[in-house]
């Protein structure tokens, strides 16, 4: 498994609209065979940030992503949203090997 945990700060005003876009493009990536999980989370104290927790089969799945129509179509959409750069970190799960899916 191929984890990317991408942290996005957006600004107060665009809250909502970054939600709906951003779990609309979720659904869509959970389609995606290369995708095994992907979550959006809001933070509870502070609604302006979000981390997006995508899990892919395997390294080359998160390149086929960002190629999608969908992923496309978000990243245009948010753009004008974010109150600075959204930022990732990547990981490999250690346990379990299979991480369920």
């Amino acid at each position: 498994m191929y984890i990317v945990h991408v942290y996005v700060k957006v600004k107060p005003e665009c809250v909502d609209a970054f939600k709906e876009a951003t779990i609309e493009n979720a659904r869509n990536s959970v389609q995606e065979p290369g995708i095994a999980r992907f979550d959006v989370i809001q933070q509870t104290n502070d609604a302006a940030h979000f981390i997006l927790v995508e899990v892919y089969r395997d390294s080359v799945a998160p390149a086929k992503h960002k190629e999608t129509a969908h992923y496309q179509k978000w990243k245009d959409a948010v753009a004008p949203m974010m109150a600075e750069p959204r930022s990732s970190i990547t990981y490999a799960n250690c346990f379990p090997d299979d991480a369920g899916f």
